[in-house]
């Protein structure tokens, strides 16, 4: 068997996703295989991976389980409709996921991302108010800075101003709460900062505004991620949770980058002790491999659609590739891997060193702050005037040319490593971005 080539001899067709296109195609770079936390690049040199691909590598790459399975599937089952037919493994994976989410949280829809998670959440927040009788009940909140993909529901409950602002009015009916970041009093934060519960606050004064009977729901990252990772301020959550609670909205966290351990807790509710009534996932549910989302709901809301004649159709949605069979695959023997290496709370063993690590950082030439929670961490620095974005992003190129993928989302630096990393590698990240950080302009 033939392996692709190292260099396409042709850049020029593929439109690439949230690139700068013409300058990575002037200079490219290009990954050609991986395993476990390594990459390996067209010139043959190893890169130590930094960020879990798209936070979505969680056991590491090339996992012989997962290779397995998908090999297995693929030669077996390919595909199967979901729409009026099953496939065992989509009700196995379903059954096996329901035993690592929080009390209650009994019933999975399953799609093909985050961003295809996000809506089929608030589709199911509007469904679930109208079934109940509440169809009054058309509004979505969102918050300031929030990143939920990249559908037009998820665009319009985001608060990312790049996402939205080429896009026209987006879903009607939205608002956003105030996002929490606050450098002036929670700068160098480790887990949870101490100020800014009363911002959960906001969300009784947007209720206010349009009249509490007309929210459907909130959704929420309990880890803002994609902005550059804001951790929530102590007693924030459950605040919002007693807001929902006093005026009947149902509170949906978006966990795509925080579910399968990356708190160090299989889930968010299991952190911040604070659950809430649909969960988001996708990413390290297939470890990343196979695109997959699951939306978790908890009994009362699945069962509000279990009525009427039992041969009509109770929820009309659904996508080509639910429950795909190649996918479950995958996602079981992800499921195998965080089980046997013990990934689901690995995190809680490592984030002390993690967050000693990161923070050795403090005093370096353009840094402003450094937040970590779990095993995430975010490093933000001064922009330059005039041009901003652009420092992280030499801290980006120079990363890659010294063996380190990392991430950035204007001038933050977000990691999120592969929760296999073992200590001498959260020394290399660490000491690499400190000479990094020494020396940028």
């Amino acid at each position: 068997m033939t392996s692709a080539p190292v260099r396409p001899n042709n850049l020029d067709a593929f439109w690439m996703p949230f690139t700068a296109n013409r300058q990575f195609k002037q200079s490219p770079r290009m990954f050609v295989s991986a395993d476990r936390m390594h990459y390996t690049t067209s010139d043959g040199r190893k890169v130590l991976d930094g960020t879990a691909g798209l936070w979505c590598c969680n056991a590491g790459h090339n996992r012989p389980r997962i290779v397995e399975a998908i090999r297995q599937q693929a030669g077996e089952l390919d595909y199967a409709p979901a729409f009026q037919m099953g496939h065992p493994k989509a009700f196995e994976l379903a059954s096996r996921l329901t035993q690592i989410t929080p009390e209650g949280f009994d019933h999975v829809f399953f799609t093909n991302s985050g961003s295809e998670s996000v809506d089929t959440a608030l589709k199911i927040a509007l469904a679930y108010q109208r079934a109940k009788g509440d169809g009054a009940r058309f509004r979505l909140i969102g918050r300031e800075r929030g990143y939920h993909g990249v559908n037009f529901g998820g665009i319009s409950v985001g608060g990312i101003v790049a996402n939205r602002k080429m896009f026209g009015t987006l879903l009607t009916g939205v608002d956003h709460m105030r996002h929490t970041h606050d450098l002036e009093r929670n700068a160098y934060c480790r887990d949870e900062p101490d100020h800014g519960v009363e911002l959960a606050e906001d969300l009784t004064r947007i209720a206010t505004l349009h009249d509490p009977s007309t929210i459907a729901a909130v959704i929420v990252e309990p880890v803002a991620g994609s902005t550059g990772v804001l951790p929530p301020p102590k007693g924030y959550l459950k605040r919002l949770r007693e807001i929902c609670d006093q005026h009947g909205i149902l509170l949906i966290f978006d966990e795509v980058i925080t579910g399968y351990g990356r708190l160090g807790t299989p889930f968010a509710p299991d952190y911040f002790d604070v659950v809430p009534d649909i969960m988001v996932t996708a990413k390290g549910l297939t470890n990343g491999v196979i695109p997959m989302g699951a939306v978790f709901v908890r009994k009362e809301i699945y069962e509000a659609f279990m009525t009427g004649p039992e041969h009509l159709i109770e929820f009309f949605h659904g996508y080509t590739y639910s429950g795909n069979p190649i996918a479950s695959a995958a996602a079981i023997a992800t499921l195998d891997t965080y089980q046997e290496d013990g990934l689901l709370t690995r995190g809680a063993e490592l984030s002390n060193y993690w967050a000693d690590a990161l923070h050795s950082l403090k005093g370096l030439p353009h840094v402003i702050d450094l937040r970590t929670i779990g095993m995430i961490g975010a490093i933000e620095l001064e922009p330059i005037a005039g041009l901003p974005t652009k420092r992280a992003f030499s801290a980006f190129l120079e990363a890659y040319e010294k063996g380190l993928l990392i991430r950035t989302t204007g001038d933050i630096i977000a990691l999120s490593p592969p929760l296999i990393i073992e200590k001498s590698e959260i020394d290399f990240i660490f000491d690499t971005l400190r000479t990094i950080l020494t020396s940028l302009d």
